[in-house]
């Protein structure tokens, strides 16, 4: 599906970093440097398979594309929003990265090997358990995974959802509280997320290849970008700590390199890793040093530049008739409008 709207182009004056209200506010108009860099951004972005686009500075809106207000599966964003909710609970101790699953009689159908029950919650988050039991849903790597048993947990990197889906099952289970519940009240209400529906989210998979199933959740790019935001604000909210910061930097620092990844095309794209997160590798000076994102299938995205007081959402929404053979906007070319984006220049005076 591919929107009609143009992009809007709200121009930064200088400002602050400053937490959103209710509803996002536009940066008031600025100078014709700043529209001829936004131009641009839009010219690439007309090339893409993109659905909706927002793009924030300094807590403002810097340009706006397609319907932001619209929910949608955001697919594998899903498992970085869930790192960011174990941070409150690895602080006061309820949740412990180095307990096995084995400690927490955590198992499957059918039954997990020995070796594969030493796996640690912190190896679930870093997709390093050394588990390679069939996952519940598809949309990993798993059909590279090296024979069941045949790693040591912590050390080795594969994108498996099985990992990802655990993680969700420990969570409930040490936290008492359900991933959705958890998420509306401790996440979508303080921030004032504006298109979050509690009955929209539900569970997928299925259960008779894994007890795990997936935890998808269903936002508007609006709203995405408000949990990016939050990232950026370290985990603060209008006066209010809703997130350790330091459990915030953890995650989003890397723990794998691309070059240690397998398979080898996961490597290829240049990627860093660290809970949850992915870390673009950037040449020296990039505007999008020191980013990190998260990243969902089709072309679902929250990217936060420190560097430049900023994040962008985006979302590429497919049918399901088209899936099988719908174009995605990969890490790439996300980056490039990204890029793009960061280097207006739409700061200082007007």
């Amino acid at each position: 599906m591919r929107s009609s709207a143009s992009l809007l182009l709200a121009l930064c004056a200088q400002a602050s970093a400053a937490t959103p209200g209710a509803h996002w506010s536009a940066m008031p108009a600025q100078s014709q440097a700043c529209r001829a860099g936004l131009a641009q951004a839009q010219d690439y972005l007309k090339t893409l398979a993109s659905t909706s686009m927002l793009a924030v500075r300094d807590g403002q809106v810097l340009a706006s594309y397609g319907p932001v207000e619209q929910a949608n599966q955001i697919y594998s964003v899903r498992k970085s929003i869930l790192a960011m909710m174990y941070g409150p609970y690895v602080a006061d101790g309820t949740i412990a990265l180095d307990r096995s699953l084995a400690a927490l009689d955590i198992d499957d159908v059918g039954g997990l090997l020995p070796l594969e029950r030493t796996a640690t919650v912190g190896d679930l988050l870093a997709a390093r358990s050394g588990v390679y039991h069939t996952a519940a849903n598809p949309g990993d790597d798993a059909d590279a995974a090296p024979p069941r048993g045949s790693q040591t947990p912590g050390a080795y990197f594969l994108y498996n959802n099985w990992d990802f889906n655990a993680a969700g099952t420990v969570y409930e289970q040490l936290t008492r509280r359900d991933i959705y519940q958890s998420f509306a009240s401790d996440l979508a209400q303080p921030l004032q997320m504006e298109d979050f529906r509690l009955s929209q989210q539900h569970r997928t998979g299925d259960p008779a290849r894994s007890r795990h199933l997936a935890y998808h959740f269903h936002l508007s790019t609006r709203d995405m970008a408000r949990l990016g935001q939050l990232m950026l604000q370290r985990g603060s909210w209008n006066g209010r700590q809703l997130l350790p910061a330091d459990w915030l930097a953890r995650i989003a620092t890397p723990l794998t390199r691309a070059a240690d990844m397998h398979p080898p095309s996961t490597a290829r794209r240049q990627l860093d890793y660290g809970l949850l997160w992915w870390i673009p590798s950037v040449p020296a000076g990039s505007p999008l040093t020191g980013a990190y994102m998260a990243w969902g299938y089709y072309g679902q995205y929250i990217l936060v530049v420190p560097s430049q007081n900023m994040v962008i959402s985006h979302q590429r929404v497919v049918d399901a008739a088209t899936a099988k053979t719908a174009r995605k906007v990969t890490p790439a070319e996300f980056l490039r409008l990204a890029e793009l984006l960061a280097r207006a220049p739409c700061t200082g005076n007007p």
